[in-house]
């Protein structure tokens, strides 16, 4: 039977190629040079189809792949030449062929075969035409990108081209929700788009292109089919659980409008099946196009965030969730030189979780346990979270432009955990159980705002000023009622059965930074800069604790240990140069910031001052060594201060079984950051090779001086003497082949190793603890994308975690399947399974993932859509992860959502 099957596929294998020759040719210019990136197209003159497309390489090259005894039109296009038909027949002999170009051609706007080409090339932008990749199973924007060529979309919606990450989204050139490629991939429909530009060298602001480097900058554009254009398109969908004990629904309304004046975005979706249409975390990476003006330049302060460590899990690790999503983006332009934007979005999540973990507290230098922790969480939160953006830019001319922005950020996030612990002190042989009842509050109120202004009065000069103001007021609230006593607090009543402890905190922020840059066009290929920039910032912090007995009445705890009222300044002003080079294939940017920096901390009576000049180097090589091909390298010498947490002298109660109490001496760190990063993408092929590789060293890095007592800890900051390092690489690989086949391979390895102090509780000796770890993830991937037949998808992943005391892998394969059948049926099924064991075994589990759907849509004109879907077909209830922690070691297990099966009708607009 083997023996047949290989015949047999040896058989239809040997027809295929006897069916098919080779075309194959270089592309020159009149003078002989061959042209990259040209754009060839075949045309089966007796089908009215195209065969095949190609686009050049390096040397001018193309192959083209065409049916035997067959007659093609050969189309020709390439950017400032005149377009281009040959005609040529085929027999059962491979041609080959050299083709010249005359120069003088139009805007490919205009020309026939950049609508028709599968991929295009015009100037810097890629252009995508997208019905030529689909097949009828893709539902939203990011199952198209997934099949395009050299585009990769990972599970949080960033969207990788060439290996670089899009850092903007556009629909008809207007920026969808500030360019965020999440809300767009997860959101924009399938059937609306159609064609995908990718703009490589991207800068959004004309005047500044010239003398920024911008060759990792990518932004995508998505150009709508015409039907879609000023008309409102979008869908709406409603489902319903189908045998749950319980009601489970899904309601997700969308609607969008495009026109040359303005647009409309309007987005819904209320579900209790675990689906979050925008989380926590994407709300906190959530930038609103906000830019950190004062990265370049070598000094840094992180104002941080005092949130309470309010736990923002994933969709997958959570026992029930509950969500509801609004969000409403808009542009309009009341005149050619002035456009308004902005959008809202409002969240709401009722989560519960349930958790299983066992905590491992290390002997300093040792892989020998000291204490551990198991404990038993149950949780829940409720998450209110809100963002308000208001965008103007006025440009009357091609000279000038004016921009502002505000951000608004509002949110309140509540958190209770019943927690059973056990506790094994393994120095001392003793253990102990005990009940804990947490609570998280918290209420921030953040707003940023941005004006800046540029201005060129000729080609020569360049003037651009940019400021932001960051006002930032948080009052985190933590509850912890225990059964034992964990901290001894000056003041503290002892004869209570429990042990009700709160501490409140008010923190408020100012920061005002501003920017002004100078350039001087000495040449095309040389410019000077010059920046003049001030940092300032203001923080206060004040913060309580108190007891509460038995009886319900309060014991202020008012002893100095446990109060702070902080109040600190910093304030950096500097002056840099830079010079922009460009030198044969090298772009050289060497450029040196003189900074003065000013600190101050104030608290109990007492003003803690720092001055300190510093001149701090940066540099940038681009060996742009092909058009698709570049090396990079980047230095950087920072000074990095920390916030006023870290300076409060009065206790913080971080958590049941962690205080900290600040350092008023506490000095800045200094970094050492290089990094080398290789690009290479050829269009000839569609291959994608490139990597990274970054080095830190940290010097005078603030870490943390710990006591523990069993599995409690109390912790002080300290400036380290010692350097922590950090190595890090990504190496990847992707490529199309034989027209319907992908595939790709990724590696990621990250290694450090960071110094803290461990304080001995029976003798007090301080020990010096040198931690390192090891981590590493591999990826290989391959997937077809065939018309009329199913297409599948494989990945391999296998993930290693190195920790001082022990080593976590997961083996994790996976296989997708997706097929548009009979016309109207679409079937998309996907399978992951993970394997998560330690170096013993004393860790070793199993578990599957299976979901599948079927939609049926009677044609693509259709306006009614039928789905059932079904998510944890198998009805997995648990899944594992660890991680790693400067003196611990943490393995969890997390329960997750069941098996939910639900019935949908979608009307398309």
């Amino acid at each position: 039977m083997k023996n047949k099957i290989l015949f047999f596929f040896l058989l239809v294998s040997s027809v295929s190629f006897a069916q098919n020759i080779r075309f194959e040719g270089t592309i020159t210019d009149n003078n002989k040079a061959p042209l990259e990136m040209a754009n060839v197209m075949a045309m089966n003159q007796g089908t009215k189809a195209m065969d095949a497309y190609a686009i050049t390489n390096d040397k001018g090259k193309f192959i083209l792949n065409l049916n035997a005894n067959a007659t093609y039109i050969i189309k020709l296009s390439y950017l400032g030449m005149q377009s281009k038909e040959i005609t040529i027949t085929t027999q059962t002999q491979n041609i080959t062929q050299s083709i010249t170009m005359e120069s003088g051609g139009i805007d490919l706007e205009g020309v026939e075969i950049v609508r028709e080409m599968p991929v295009s090339i015009k100037g810097d932008t890629i252009v995508y035409n997208s019905d030529s990749f689909t097949n009828g199973t893709e539902r939203k924007l990011e199952d198209v990108l997934k099949k395009l060529p050299g585009v990769e979309v990972d599970a949080e919606g960033q969207i990788k081209v060439e290996g670089k990450a899009v850092t903007k989204l556009m629909v008809e050139g207007k920026d969808f929700f500030d360019g965020d490629t999440k809300l767009g991939v997860k959101n924009i429909p399938a059937d609306a788009i159609d064609k995908v530009q990718v703009l490589r060298n991207y800068n959004e602001n004309s005047i500044m292109k010239g003398v920024e480097n911008n060759q990792d900058n990518l932004a995508m554009n998505i150009k709508l089919k015409e039907g879609k254009k000023n008309f409102w398109f979008g869908d709406m969908t409603a489902g319903i659980g189908v045998g749950h004990d319980d009601t489970r629904y899904n309601v997700a309304p969308k609607a969008f409008y495009y026109s040359p004046k303005y647009s409309i975005n309007i987005m819904g979706n209320s579900n209790n099946v675990g689906e979050q249409a925008f989380t926590i975390q994407d709300y906190f990476r959530f930038s609103g196009g906000f830019r950190n003006i004062m990265g370049k330049g070598g000094g840094s302060i992180n104002v941080g965030s005092n949130s309470l460590g309010i736990n923002f899990f994933q969709d997958d690790r959570v026992k029930e969730i509950e969500s509801h999503f609004g969000a409403t983006n808009f542009s309009y332009n009341p005149s050619k030189s002035w456009s308004l934007s902005g959008f809202i979005i409002a969240t709401s999540t009722l989560v519960d979780t349930d958790t299983q973990s066992t905590v491992n507290f290390l002997q300093p230098n040792s892989e020998q346990v000291a204490s551990a922790e198991i404990r038993q969480d149950l949780g829940n939160q409720k998450n209110n979270l809100g963002l308000f953006k208001l965008s103007s830019t006025y440009k009357p001319s091609a000279k000038f432009q004016l921009d502002y922005d505000i951000l608004t950020r509002l949110s309140a996030q509540r958190e209770n955990n019943n927690l059973n612990r056990q506790v094994f002190n393994y120095l001392d042989n003793t253990d102990a159980s005990e009940n804990i009842l947490t609570s998280k509050k918290q209420d921030p109120i953040n707003i940023n705002q941005n004006l800046s202004f540029y201005y060129t009065p000729t080609d020569k000069h360049i003037f651009a000023f940019e400021s932001q103001y960051l006002y930032q007021n948080e009052d985190p609230l933590y509850n912890a009622n225990l059964e034992s006593r964990p901290f001894d607090f000056d003041g503290y009543n002892q004869s209570q059965n429990r042990n009700d402890i709160t501490q409140s905190r008010f923190i408020k922020t100012n920061k005002f930074d501003s920017r002004l840059d100078y350039y001087y066009v000495l040449t095309p290929k040389v410019n000077l800069n010059f920046t003049l920039a001030n940092s300032y910032v203001y923080q206060s912090l004040n913060s309580t604790i108190f007891q509460r007995l038995d009886n319900g009445t309060i014991n202020n705890l008012t002893a100095t240990d446990n109060t702070n009222d902080v109040g600190y300044r910093f304030n950096d002003s500097s002056l840099g140069f830079h010079l922009k080079w460009l030198t044969g294939k090298f772009t050289l940017t060497p450029g040196v910031t003189l900074h003065r920096f000013n600190l101050t901390n104030s608290q109990l009576a007492i003003n803690t001052k720092q001055e300190l000049t510093r001149f701090l180097p940066d540099f940038q090589m681009i060996y742009q060594i092909k058009k698709s091909e570049s090396l990079t390298y980047n230095y950087a010498l920072t000074n990095n201060f920390t916030n006023v947490n870290n300076f409060a002298l009065g206790t913080i109660f971080n958590s049941y079984n962690s205080l900290f109490s600040g350092n008023r001496n506490l000095e800045n760190s200094v970094v050492h950051s290089h990094t080398l990063n290789y690009q290479k993408f050829n269009m000839f092929n569609f291959e994608n090779f490139g990597g990274f590789i970054n080095y830190t060293r940290t010097t005078e890095a603030v870490k943390t001086r710990a006591l523990f007592e069993g599995v409690n800890q109390e912790g002080s900051p300290f400036n380290s003497p010692f350097g922590d390092e950090n190595l890090s690489g990504n190496f990847r690989y992707g490529r199309s082949f034989l027209k319907y086949y992908k595939a790709n391979f990724n590696a990621n390895v990250n290694w450090s190793k960071f110094y803290n102090i461990q304080v001995n509780p029976q003798t007090s000796a301080e020990d010096i603890v040198d931690t390192e770890s090891f981590t590493q993830n591999y990826r290989l991937g391959a997937s077809t994308n065939f018309k009329d037949i199913p297409n599948i998808e494989l990945s391999y992943s296998y993930t290693v975690n190195q920790y001082p005391n022990d080593t976590f892998y997961t083996d994790s394969p996976s296989v997708k399947l997706d097929y548009f059948f009979l016309k109207s049926f679409s079937f998309v099924s996907e399978y992951e399974f993970f394997h998560y064991y330690n170096n013993d075994n004393t860790v070793d589990q199993e578990y599957d993932f299976l979901s599948a759907s079927l939609t049926y849509q009677k044609t693509k004109a259709s306006h009614m859509e039928y789905k059932i879907a079904a998510t944890n077909i198998l009805n997995t209830t648990s899944i594992n992860d660890d991680s790693f922690s400067q003196f611990s070691t943490r393995n969890s297990q997390y329960q997750v959502q069941p098996r939910y099966i639900i019935f949908s009708l979608k009307y398309n607009l």
